[in-house]
């Protein structure tokens, strides 16, 4: 049977794994059987691989401000578990980093979910999230599937990466901030604070 120490562990000597593991750097998530909103990213940027923390940058601390929680609560493995959809930091592309392996969520994803019963909401952030939760329900552009947000609802809500460099796309699209992000962190406390909505 399996429990989170044997998948972490499994993770870690896979030998698809080795180059991380070899340099001394651990899976960058969180994952508990209390758990209730899972984060689906992209990778670990170096900074956060290096640090040990996920979002631990400006993307961090633009997404729990879209979020409306705290760091405490961000990290807080009992509320919110963070599954990027790949463990380790891909690597530098030619126009920013590599994209997560296309086989790693398919197989840690759904071994780490069947031992978290409480989830009530994925927020899907980014392309990469949205094709692997969204399938054929994900539309042709990433503000075409973020825009109806409410066909997703109540199990996934995608959103665009609060990366800094997506300030074109935010600026282009005010209705985001503007509109959307008050909706998910209704959605947020919902989920987390059901007694105080």
């Amino acid at each position: 049977m399996d429990t989170f120490a044997k998948i972490n562990k499994a993770i870690r000597t896979d030998p698809a794994n080795g180059a991380w593991e070899t340099q001394g750097y651990a899976p960058l998530y969180t994952a508990s059987a209390g758990a209730r909103i899972v984060l689906v990213g992209q990778a670990p940027g170096k900074k956060a691989q290096e640090s040990g923390i996920p979002w631990s940058d400006a993307s961090g601390t633009k997404l729990r401000t879209w979020l409306g929680v705290s760091e405490e609560q961000f990290y807080d493995q009992n509320l919110i578990s963070i599954l990027p959809m790949d463990f380790y930091y891909p690597g530098k592309g030619t126009s920013g980093d590599l994209p997560p392996r296309k086989d790693f969520a398919p197989t840690w994803h759904p071994r780490l979910l069947a031992l978290m019963p409480n989830v009530q909401l994925f927020v899907l952030i980014g392309r990469y999230a949205h094709a692997y939760y969204l399938r054929e329900n994900m539309k042709k552009t990433l503000t075409e599937t973020v825009h109806p947000y409410e066909e997703y609802l109540p199990r996934y809500f995608p959103l665009v990466h609060p990366s800094p460099l997506n300030f074109r796309w935010l600026s282009k699209n005010p209705w985001f901030e503007q509109d959307v992000v008050s909706i998910l962190q209704q959605q947020v406390r919902e989920v987390l604070d059901p007694e105080l909505t």
